[in-house]
C-alpha cells in the first residue's frame, strides 16, 4: 500500500513546482477539500439538497472516503519519511487507547 502511496505522492512531485514548506501545506489542505466531497456524496445520498434531490449512491460515499484516506496518505508521506512506521504507531497508540474501554463495555 506504501509502495503505491510513494508512487503517487512522487508523480504528484514531479508535477509540481512549488517550494517543498508550500507543497506540505497544500497536501495538508487537500484533505479538507476531499472530506467536503465526502459530505457533499452524503447530502446527495440523502437529497437533502432539494433543488438536486437523490444524486449520489453509498458506493459513491465510499469511493470519496477512499479518496480521503489516500490524500491523507499522500498527506502523512510528504510530512515524514517513514510514513508506515508514523501510521503503525498512531494506530497502535489508538488500539491502547480504545481497546480497554471497549472491554468493559462487553
Amino acid at each position: 500500500m506504501w509502495d503505491t502511496i510513494s508512487k503517487i505522492r512522487a508523480w504528484l512531485d514531479a508535477s509540481s513546482d512549488m517550494p517543498p514548506e508550500l507543497l506540505r501545506l497544500i497536501r495538508i489542505m487537500k484533505i479538507a477539500e476531499e472530506a467536503g466531497e465526502v459530505a457533499q456524496a452524503v447530502i446527495g445520498v440523502t437529497g437533502q439538497n432539494p433543488r438536486k434531490g437523490i444524486t449520489h449512491t453509498w458506493d459513491d460515499v465510499a469511493v470519496e472516503l477512499c479518496d480521503v484516506i489516500v490524500t491523507a496518505m499522500v498527506a502523512l508521506a510528504t510530512l515524514t519519511p517513514d510514513p508506515d512506521s508514523v501510521f503503525a504507531a498512531n494506530l497502535a497508540r489508538l488500539l491502547d487507547r480504545t481497546v480497554p474501554q471497549l472491554e468493559e463495555l462487553t
